[in-house]
This record gives structure tokens, sequence and C-alpha cells, in this order.
């Protein structure tokens, strides 16, 4: 093991108090779970990760001179016991567009969590939470639209319009176009929402050129039916600037006259910043659908590098996604917990506390939670009452078209146990009148076993 060089004495400030970083509106704060290798000095370690995120490496160079010295990142805050650095970036570092002046979340990211990741002497280092300041929150996008336009689409109150009822058409991959158009109508005939999955997109089995007219056809024959709007949620990500273009004109021009039935789904953690950004800044009249797929291999709270999955959540907001996958909070199948109804709440309200900072967003629009992942009918009032409302987008697959009554009795069980819960009305006593949902009691009986003991005597249901 070589010895590490010295630097506390430059890139260490422990006299620097946090109320006062924040009140002069200089830097970006950011919170970290450490630990050194076996050998280090924890404080010493911080120094060093700390110049590696800014104007240092492991020894001194003759090109430092003084103004370098003057945007050094420094640790502000170490508790060893609790593995806890916080560490405060001068705004200046931080990398502007030349064409607009416009902030960069690649650069921020690389500062904050880029070869830092992978110094020898950090047995591991995660980002929990950071702060942004008002200086730079005004140089990010924002999104330019969220829920509230979907609620104006689909002629919902735009206050409180409720939860937007999705799906995802199962299997995510396999069908063909006829097939998965088929399926789409039958859900809107109940439903509100359908997306693409994440990796679904230009199969050659179910071309999207040959797929999008059928949808729209769909979409056309459910609206028609309903007398209800419908939306469409197409899958555009690609590696190619141009071809992630191409491929939302073309939707656009088949979608015609309902455009604004359509958000653009882009895998924004696989695809990167630039994804996400080409997509809000190209179409931005567009509901922009962050999927997060891929981020639990450093968001896991199993995951000892990279950042929390608060931090993917208030960087899809700074980046102007309109909306992004937040998971089900323990309710459904992926891995989460009541308490990450934070990670909501930083992405809806104009001032949200994290973990360690309170981030005041001065009116940017808000993201919509969306929520994905073995949710049905019975599984949504308790999250409903964790969360403290139900506006939200909801794209449950299984939890529709494996309704024993079909896709269509599935959408509307979803649409049921959000009206129960706006009314403020028990859910077993609601399924007594309402078919669909009662037949969502029937088909998922273990969770109604396990959530609704004795409603099978409330509802007369035997074996």
């Amino acid at each position: 093991m070589s010895a590490l060089y010295d630097q506390t004495n430059r890139y260490v400030n422990l006299k620097l108090s946090e109320a006062e970083l924040i009140r002069n509106g200089r830097h970006v704060l950011c919170a970290y779970r450490i630990r050194p290798k076996a050998g280090y000095q924890f404080i010493s370690v911080a120094a060093h990760f700390a110049a590696e995120s800014s104007t240092g490496t492991n020894v001194e160079v003759c090109t430092t001179d003084d103004f370098t010295r003057g945007v050094d990142a420094l640790v502000y805050e170490v508790d060893e016991a609790r593995e806890l650095m916080k560490i405060a970036y001068p705004v200046e570092l931080f990398d502007r567009n030349i064409r607009d002046g416009r902030a960069i979340i690649s650069n921020f990211l690389t500062l904050t969590v880029g070869n830092n990741q992978g110094m020898s002497d950090v047995d591991y280092a995660k980002m929990l939470d950071f702060y942004m300041p008002p200086f730079l929150l005004r140089l990010f996008d924002g999104p330019s639209m969220n829920i509230v336009d979907l609620w104006r689409v689909l002629g919902r109150d735009l206050e409180n319009g409720g939860m937007v009822v999705g799906t995802i058409i199962k299997p995510k991959l396999g069908l063909r176009p006829e097939p998965f158009a088929d399926a789409c109508y039958r859900f809107w005939l109940g439903g509100d929402f359908i997306k693409n999955d994440e990796p679904q997109a230009n199969q050659t089995f179910a071309p999207l050129r040959k797929a999008i007219p059928l949808i729209v056809d769909a979409m056309r024959r459910a609206q028609d039916e309903t007398g209800e709007a419908k939306l469409f949620s197409a899958n555009i990500t690609a590696d190619d600037p141009w071809e992630l273009i191409d491929r939302g004109e073309y939707i656009l021009r088949q979608f015609g006259e309902f455009a604004d039935h359509v958000a653009f789904l882009v895998d924004g953690y696989l695809a990167g910043p630039m994804a996400v950004t080409l997509c809000r800044r190209h179409f931005p009249n567009q509901f922009l659908h962050y999927h997060r797929a891929g981020h639990g291999m450093i968001t896991s709270n199993q995951a000892l590098r990279g950042y929390t999955s608060l931090v993917h959540m208030k960087i899809s907001r700074l980046q102007g996604a309109s909306g992004i996958h937040t998971g089900t909070m323990g309710y459904g199948k992926m891995e989460g917990e009541k308490g990450d109804k934070v990670n909501a709440y930083m992405l809806e309200r104009d001032v949200a506390d994290g973990t360690h900072y309170r981030q005041e967003w001065l009116s940017m629009k808000a993201t919509t939670p969306i929520i994905s992942g073995g949710m049905n009918a019975l599984r949504l009032p308790g999250f409903f009452a964790n969360l403290g409302h139900c506006n939200i987008i909801q794209t449950s697959g299984g939890g529709a078209l494996g309704h024993k009554d079909g896709i269509t009795a599935g959408a509307i069980s979803l649409r049921q146990a959000r009206d129960a819960y706006m009314t403020g009305a028990d859910l077993v006593d609601y399924a007594k009148d309402h078919a669909e949902l009662r037949g969502a009691f029937e088909t998922f009986e273990w969770d109604a076993d396990s959530l609704f003991p004795g409603w099978r005597d409330r509802l007369k249901v035997h074996k």
C-alpha cells in the first residue's frame, strides 16, 4: 500500500457552516456514505475524494495557482461513526452550454460521482443526497409537461384529477403488431394510458412502422366507443440522436390530431442525460416519460457505490422529466419500502426534505410519480394511504391483464379502486356493487386474504 498524499489542509474545512453555505448560495452540497480501504485515515481519504472531484489529484502539481485554490471542493462535515462525509462544490466548477448557458447534468455527475468512485483508497462511496442552490437550479430545464397536461387531455380536474389508469401490455416482448394493438384497444375500453415497455420499440417481429398505425386505429376506436380520450407512451430510446428524433417525428405524424395524447418514453438511466435532454428540448410539447431501467445497479440499498434513488429523482426533475418511475414503495413486486414516499415528494412538491438537505424548487414544474411492478386494484389503497394522495400514473401489467374476466375488466377494476379511494369508500364495500373490482378480489386471492381478511364472507365468495 502506497502512502496517501495528505491534502487535508487544502480540501478540508470543518469550520464551514452548512447553513451559511446555503445562505450564500454559491455551493452545491453533497452528502456521501464513504468507507476508506483498510489502513487509510477517514479524513485523509475524504480530502482525496474532494480533490479528485474538483481541482486536485493524488500529488501537488505545478499548474496550481491562487484561482484554482479558490474553486476547490471542500469537505465541511465528517462523521466517521456514521460513514458520513459532506462536500461543498463551488458553482463555478460546473460546466455550462456554450449555446445558451444552461447547466449540464452529465457534468454534475462527472464531478460528484465520477473518478472518485474508483479511487484505490476508497472501499465504497455513495451519494446520499444533494442540495442545488438557486443560482444553478434556474439553469436546468426542468419539466415542460406533467400529469396536469394529461388530466387536461382526459378532461379531468386540474388540481386533483386522480390516478391515470395505465398498463404495460404483457408479454412486454413477443407480441406481433396485431395482437399488441388489439390488447391496447381492449384495455382502453376501461383504462386511460398504455406504455411501451422499456426494451420494446422496433423489434423485427413488431416493426414500429407497422405497429404504430395499428395502435392509432385502436386508440381512435376506443375513443369513439367510450367517448373518452386515451393516452399512449411510445418508446423512442436510441443510441443515435437522429434515430430518437426520427422515431418521435414519425409517431407524431401517425397520431396526427391526437398528438397531445402521446408521451415519449426514454430509458433515461441507460440512454443517459443526452437522450433525456434531447427529448425534452426537441419535443417540448410531449410528456417526457423517464423509464429508469437499470438504476438498481447503483441505487439499490445493496449497492455501495453510485447514488441513491432520491438523488436519481432529483436529477430527473432537473433534467425535465415529466414523469419517472418511482417504485411501488413496498406495495408491489419491486424492491422498496414505505419511506420511499420522500422520493415522490421530492418530485412533486415545491419544497421537500431529503435525507440530508431541504430542497426549494422555486416553482420549477413538478415531475409526476409513475408506479408499476406487481400492483393490482387491491394493493392500490394501501399505496395511496401511504403517499397521501392518488395523483400518479399507474401502469399495472399483470394487475390488469391477469384479471379473471380479461383486460377490460382489469382496467375497470383499477379505476374503481381509485374511485373508492377518492370517495373515501371501503374497498370491500365498494366491490359489492362493482363487478370488476369484485373480480379482482377473486383473481388476486392471495392479496385479498392478506390485505382484507374476511372479504370472502363480506362479498359472499366461497371456494
